[in-house]
């Protein structure tokens, strides 16, 4: 198999030749950590390289244009600002409009306070509607050449990254302005909503016309540890008709596979991904309790990408990590529909060393069809 089969093979419940050789990737910190425990030739050890070659990893491309991810696809982006500046903290405005706090140190490694969002009420919404307009399509792609030769390995399989019908009213709401607005202006919501849904229709239209996109990856990190940030029913009425509406036109337009991208516990939520024709979700945290194997057997036709702990590679000890990655592989080298990778990027107290003993144990299996 080659790389863009094995990937869109897992993603579609099948059964590859191997496992496709994947990570979410390293933390800055981490990054910096590996590259000084390495020593010499190591530069090539970068944050956030989910096909790292370094590490030998399957290449993968991330296409790279506005279509947003954890951010909204405004055009243009805001300018980012700050409004105030100590010794401890800066307040300022980000590319979304989000007005945050975050610690002078370790900014990497914190999360920030949200203080605002840029959306409170129509007046606002009219005034934001004006960067998320989707006649801009075009302007949102930019070198749509540049993307084609860089998706034309047909052994390389390509990934569209979006903000979702959650993710994305949350950025311009905020998580609680969003629940009010389920109630007391769902219209509004509508709205938003509508937008959302011709603007990636344009995108992904306008794209897929000169470049092969294999697979769409939707960010919604839509739960936290105890379950969803809205009502699954609210989920159904108001994002789920436009979910199915995307995805189908997608894979009518050549995408082969949906990915879901969201944090915490989800399990109320994949009948609800599932029904929209969402192939795969990821990256299932245990800490949330997550646990892929039951997940598998619950939902046969859900593939996964994720659910190995992280946090066992920081103690360090190869036995645990071990049994970790036993913990789960032997169950989808059977079943199929998988794609191992830790369950988040990787924090900086996992040493190069514990990575790379969990990757020698991840790749064990290659061996094991």
């Amino acid at each position: 198999m080659t790389g863009r089969t094995r990937f869109l093979t897992s993603l579609t419940g099948g059964q590859p030749d191997r496992f496709f050789r994947y990570e979410h990737g390293a933390w800055p910190q981490t990054a910096e950590r590996w590259r000084a425990e390495a020593g010499p030739g190591a530069e090539a050890i970068q944050p956030y390289d989910q096909s790292g070659a370094y590490f030998g990893m399957d290449p993968l491309v991330r296409i790279m244009m506005n279509s947003g991810y954890t951010d909204s696809p405004y055009h243009p982006k805001l300018t980012e600002r700050t409004l105030e500046e100590t010794e401890k903290h800066r307040i300022y405005v980000d590319a979304d409009g989000v007005t945050k706090k975050e610690l002078s140190h370790d900014r990497e490694t914190s999360m920030p306070q949200f203080i605002s969002f840029p959306v409170t009420d129509r007046a606002d919404w009219d005034v934001i509607r004006t960067r998320l307009n989707p006649d801009d399509a075009d302007l949102r792609i930019g070198d749509i050449e540049r993307l084609a030769k860089l998706c034309s390995d047909p052994q390389v399989p390509t990934l569209l990254p979006m903000c979702g019908a959650y993710g994305h009213p949350r950025n311009l709401l905020g998580a609680e302005g969003l629940a009010y607005v389920l109630y007391d202006a769902p219209g509004l919501l509508e709205e938003i909503l509508d937008n959302w849904l011709e603007l990636y229709h344009a995108l992904v239209e306008r794209l897929t016309a000169h470049v092969r996109v294999d697979a769409v990856l939707i960010w919604e990190d839509m739960c936290y540890r105890s379950g969803p940030l809205i009502d699954p029913e609210h989920f159904r009425r108001f994002m789920l008709p436009r979910c199915k509406d995307l995805v189908r036109f997608a894979k009518s337009s050549g995408v082969r596979a949906v990915i879901v991208d969201t944090d915490g516990d989800c399990r109320k939520m994949i009948p609800l991904f599932l029904e929209a024709g969402v192939d795969c979700l990821m990256p299932f945290e245990v800490q949330a309790g997550m646990d892929v194997v039951a997940i598998a057997q619950e939902f046969p036709g859900l593939s996964i990408m994720g659910g190995l702990d992280k946090r066992v590679l920081a103690g360090e000890s190869r036995a645990a990590i071990r049994a970790e990655v036993d913990r789960v592989l032997p169950f989808f080298l059977e079943r199929g529909g998988y794609i191992p990778t830790l369950d988040h990027t990787v924090p900086p107290n996992v040493s190069l060393a514990s990575y790379r003993y969990y990757l020698d144990c991840v790749r064990s299996f290659e061996d094991g069809r």
